[in-house]
């Protein structure tokens, strides 16, 4: 998740690795590491029953992969982000009870701090939202700090990180942070810190030097999908549909130059483009508007316009199928603002499945969505005896932000390959639980 856009600890991809696998790989001097996909469900923090315009951002999925750090090893949990750059546990918090949620650099006699001196601190840092600065131990100070006011603060350092069943173990740089903040710190103290997995220089898939990764989400509590790193040419794969990533080197306001970002060309309902301007979907001379692919976001923001094009088009598309939950003061998690009332019959009865097609158009690719991920159930929110589903496309003008996101939640049982080495992102509809299955790690 992009500082500039996304909370500290937001609904993201979550993956614990309990097993590892590894699998020959076309490249002599890489190897390919399979990681299982971990969900874990959070309750919704909404205690009244009577509806309201906003309900607490409710980090339903989370995807946290578990390793260990330091000389000798010590055990931590970390959220996988694909939209940051840096990677940070959290330091000497010894009041907390759970010992996966503390790094100890005092233990560890392979923690090696970064004085603000440092290339590292001084040229590797140029990605930051705030820059690194100096402490008064004249050492390298970082500050991450996101769109919901919540930050993190600490020290960079290089240490030892094993992961699998690595004896070695590979020294990164990291943040070392003694001051978080979140927006929900029950939640927050259960995770150690985050993977920054973005184009970065100082992200961990550009320190560790892999040249492809990949993930696979069902969406499903039986098996939830995995992520790969390393190559993934499988004789059995369906064949990718790439697009090309878009660099912009200048620095501008509201680009995020080291974010997956890809061009949105269009959008489809049941096969039918919308009639967008092409102008609204390229960013403009400061930046806005760029479409980023982000396994660290949950749902699909669209620029107003955009949003407004598409919400009218589902909302003729549903008449006759959806009654529409007419509150004008509710807006789901403060940009969803199309929903509706379904009775459980009427889901028992397959009612999702006659909803339109929404297809996102990208060049050379597209990502189809239906049924299921189109709408989601409001936690705890009941009329009568229906349940409220939203359209889970939302409003970007109503976050704050001045970009698209494509998040995860329409990601669903799609391969999605991040190939640094030729700048682009392959997409194929898969089974992610076969594919699972295929690599050993499925049920």
């Amino acid at each position: 998740m992009s500082p500039r856009f996304h909370p500290l600890f937001p609904l993201l991809l979550i993956i614990f690795i309990r097993t590892i696998q590894c699998l020959s790989s076309s490249s002599s001097s890489s190897q390919t590491l399979v990681l299982p996909l971990k969900t874990r469900i959070t309750p919704a923090d909404n205690s009244g029953h009577r509806p309201t315009d906003k309900l607490h951002f409710h980090h339903n999925v989370t995807l946290t992969v578990t390793l260990t750090v330091g000389t000798p090893p010590q055990n931590i949990s970390m959220v996988i982000d694909t939209g940051s750059e840096l990677s940070w546990l959290r330091c000497n918090r010894t009041s907390n009870p759970n010992p996966l949620n503390n790094f100890d650099p005092t233990r560890s006699s392979s923690y090696s701090p970064i004085p603000c001196s440092s290339p590292t601190c001084r040229t590797r840092t140029r990605d930051f939202l705030i820059p690194a600065s100096c402490d008064s131990d004249k050492l390298c100070h970082a500050t991450l700090s996101y769109a919901d006011a919540s930050s993190s603060e600490g020290n960079l350092a290089a240490e030892i990180f094993h992961i699998g069943n690595s004896t070695n173990g590979s020294s990164l740089i990291f943040g070392c942070m003694g001051s978080i903040s979140g927006s929900n710190p029950e939640e927050d103290n259960k995770t150690t810190g985050l993977l920054g997995m973005n184009r970065g220089s100082l992200s961990f898939i550009s320190q560790m030097g892999f040249p492809k990764f990949s993930y696979c989400i069902s969406g499903t509590d039986d098996f939830p999908g995995f992520l790969l790193l390393g190559d993934s040419n499988f004789t059995w794969l369906t064949p990718l549909n790439y697009t090309p990533l878009i660099r912009i080197s200048t620095p501008l306001p509201y680009f995020d130059r080291v974010a997956y970002t890809v061009q949105l060309t269009g959008i489809k309902v049941n096969g039918e483009l919308l009639p967008i301007p092409k102008s609204v979907l390229v960013p403009d001379h400061t930046g806005a508007g760029q479409t980023m692919v982000d396994s660290g976001t949950q749902f699909t923001f669209l620029l107003g316009p955009v949003y407004t094009a598409l919400r009218t088009e589902f909302l003729n598309k549903t008449n006759g199928i959806l009654t529409v939950y007419d509150e004008p003061d509710f807006v789901f998690q403060g940009t969803m603002d199309l929903c509706y009332l379904v009775s459980p019959a009427r889901i028992r009865t397959g009612i999702l499945h006659r909803l339109p097609t929404v297809s996102l158009v990208f060049e050379g690719a597209e990502i189809a969505v239906s049924g299921q991920p189109l709408l989601y159930r409001v936690p705890h929110l009941t009329v009568g005896n229906d349940s409220v589903y939203c359209f889970t496309f939302g409003n970007s003008d109503l976050m704050g932000m001045e970009a698209y996101v494509i998040g995860h939640h329409h990601q669903q049982n799609m391969w999605i390959e991040f190939d640094l080495q030729r700048s682009r992102i392959g997409l194929a509809p898969v089974e992610c639980d076969v594919s699972g299955q295929r690599l050993g790690i499925g049920s």
